[in-house]
């Protein structure tokens, strides 16, 4: 009968044998709780000026939520868009060099929405092969033609849009959260010029970290503001809080009002994470060697890696990626820095395009050279033998 539970069938079987092919592969995943202190020195989190427990952030979200509310109530064209997000919009699009900016209650609703209200089915997406899962989603809900091009390669992109012709959108991250290269956006911006193409940017891991004063790759490279170019952004990462953003000119910010359904149909950000995130974005213009810190954090810890013989990427940002012999090494590797008193992150596929295993550092800019020192000495003394 309908409703009845059988157990001979379940609509729902397959799943079994997608977990022992999970666990078969060694690519299990485990959600494990933090406590709200903890002894481990983290190089995991994207907390990359070390703001979300700063007490101003605290305190700002706890004076939005007796002000405005445990939630945002609504959608922010009903009842969610309170005087604080306008205030945060407005200040984040002055710091960051644009016209306007529109806040979201993710940064991977932000890339949905900007993929999605920016382009149309006889368009096309031209994508970096290294871009976020969120781009990638985008792309694939536009329902534009997207054609995938080789990483950080501007070539491959003119030729991608000169043998299109038509309405066109090239987008890529401006620094990658593998590996933490970064984009070639001057070069970029100059290609989908030829051909009258625009450009958007998700430099989630650019702000706070790259650029005067941390305002990002896209402030740095001399594109904000301009009429051709969009960045999103998120607030979890060097704002310490939680939530995105899209940046823009004016006309385009008021389209994804009016068409962008991650906007439209979802429930306005918190007034708790509005609030943090403008606490940290005033922070940061106030304490603009934060940015500065940060990268020299990352290069401390490249240095150190690279002269005891690991193979590590320069950074470009506040990531440093670590190459490790195979999956299982990376996943044991990880787990002995963790047994030794040190968070880091692990990569392996299929989360990485290259298929290359590794480590995932994340410098902060509140760790003092101590702590540099000893997370180094960590990985070297852990390290497996290739």
């Amino acid at each position: 009968m309908p409703g009845e539970s059988s157990d001979a069938f379940s609509g729902f079987d397959w799943i079994d044998a997608a977990a022992r092919g999970r666990e078969a592969a060694g690519l299990v995943r485990t959600l494990r709780p933090r406590p709200a202190v903890s002894d481990l020195l983290d190089l995991a989190s994207n907390d990359y000026l070390g703001l979300t427990r700063r007490p101003e952030l605290t305190g700002a979200a706890a004076e939005a939520a007796r002000r405005w509310g445990a939630g945002a109530t609504g959608s922010r064209l009903v009842t969610g868009t309170t005087e604080l997000h306008t205030e945060l919009e407005r200040e984040l699009a002055e710091f960051c060099g644009f016209e306007a900016a529109l806040v979201f209650s993710s940064g991977y609703a932000a890339n949905l929405a900007a993929l999605t209200a920016l382009t149309a089915r006889d368009g096309l997406i031209v994508s970096d092969a290294g871009n976020h899962a969120s781009i990638v989603d985008g792309c694939r809900l536009s329902r534009a033609e997207t054609a995938v091009v080789p990483h950080a390669d501007p070539e491959a992109v003119r030729k991608t849009l000169q043998a299109h012709g038509g309405r066109a959108l090239a987008v890529t991250d401006s620094v990658f959260s593998v590996d933490g290269d970064a984009a070639p956006l001057p070069e970029l911006a100059a290609v989908c010029r030829e051909v009258d193409a625009a450009l958007l940017v998700d430099d989630a891991h650019g702000l706070g970290v790259l650029g005067a004063g941390g305002r990002g790759a896209v402030h740095a490279a001399g594109l904000a503001g301009d009429a051709d170019v969009v960045a999103t952004v998120t607030l979890s990462k060097s704002l310490g809080s939680q939530g995105g953003a899209v940046l823009g000119p004016a006309r385009v910010i008021d389209h994804l009002v009016n068409a962008a359904r991650t906007f439209i149909f979802d429930t306005g950000l918190a007034p708790a994470a509005a609030g943090a995130a403008l606490a940290g974005l005033r922070l940061l213009r106030a304490e603009p060697a934060l940015a500065v810190r940060v990268r020299t954090v990352a290069s401390s810890l490249h240095q150190g890696l690279t002269a005891a013989g690991l193979t590590a990427l320069r950074p470009q940002a506040a990531v440093v990626s670590v190459q490790a012999p195979s999956a299982d090494s990376a996943v044991r590797w990880a787990a002995d820095c963790r047994s030794a008193g040190l968070a880091v992150g692990c990569f392996r596929p299929p989360s990485v395009p290259d298929g290359i295993s590794r480590l995932r550092l994340t410098a902060r800019a509140d760790l003092t050279d101590r702590q540099i020192g000893a997370a180094v000495d960590t990985i070297i003394a852990t390290a497996p033998v290739a």
